[in-house]
């Protein structure tokens, strides 16, 4: 589950290395854009076929088609969901997603759900009211006569009403998943109460984030001190941190350990 990734506003300066990539991937002639994407292209970006309205993603053997919209930064794709779904794919042992309980907090375009489906999980995929209807088609279009279990699309606002919305007794999670969903915006406190409330002991919380602004790191910070967590991937700015309920007890935490060969990309 992911939250939210479209409540906040994102400065022109962070959004423009990825809005480029897009709007170069049209305009620029073939040859050009293949030698500069070589160039450019960090190892958790994976291949993509860039159209006028669609983008192509390849991750579990599949093809995968995801529309944006342009209506919300959360219905747009973000670094830290491609460097998600590439950990996924490739560290499948260290995540085994076959038959769990999986809730994404901010979805927005639906990709990470799309690959914890088709990885076998039975998934939740949550964000804002207005980013639901993209989402939804999304994940439709790409797990349809795929996946075990079909994905559940749901509205979460963080921090708001969690008890009467998702009352603990009923919704427990095996993974709760987010990616990107630190970033400029105001409600990075309701952000950290909400993965404290899904975060269970016997949930674990897998959060990727590229780091952009100092907020950022003060809310790493604090996310360190609300769980034990693991630092399973790093390059450069893009982290990928495994968390566990500080209830746990010293037995489960042993799974926290850092896995030696986790990686974002064959």
């Amino acid at each position: 589950m992911e939250i939210g990734a479209g409540t906040g506003l994102v400065s022109v300066s962070t959004l423009k290395p990825y809005v480029l990539f897009h709007a170069f991937c049209l305009l620029v002639p073939a040859e050009q854009e293949r030698s500069d994407q070589t160039v450019a292209r960090q190892k958790w970006v994976p291949n993509v076929i860039c159209r006028i309205n669609k983008d192509i993603y390849h991750y579990v053997g599949q093809d995968i088609v995801i529309y944006e919209s342009i209506d919300s930064f959360g219905a747009m794709m973000w670094p830290a969901a491609l460097a998600l779904c590439s950990f996924l794919d490739n560290n499948r042992d260290t995540v085994d997603l076959r038959g769990k309980e999986v809730l994404e907090l901010g979805a927005g375009t639906g990709l990470v759900a799309i690959v914890a489906s088709l990885l076998g999980a039975a998934v939740t995929a949550t964000d804002l009211p207005e980013i639901l209807g993209n989402l939804q088609a999304n994940l439709m279009r790409n797990t349809r006569g795929l996946c075990r279990h079909t994905p559940q699309v749901a509205p979460l606002s963080w921090g708001y009403d969690l008890e009467s919305t998702y009352p603990s007794s009923v919704y427990r999670y095996d993974y709760v998943l987010a990616a990107d969903v630190v970033y400029h915006h105001d409600f990075l406190d309701e952000l950290l109460v909400t993965m404290k409330y899904f975060c269970k002991p016997g949930t674990t919380l897998i959060w990727a984030n590229k780091v952009r602004f100092e907020s950022d790191l003060v809310f790493t910070e604090n996310f360190k001190k609300a769980f034990h967590t693991s630092l399973l991937v790093e390059e450069g700015e893009m982290k990928i941190f495994m968390a566990m309920s500080r209830e746990e007890d010293e037995g489960d935490r042993n799974r926290l350990s850092r896995p030696t060969d986790c990686r974002l990309k064959a």
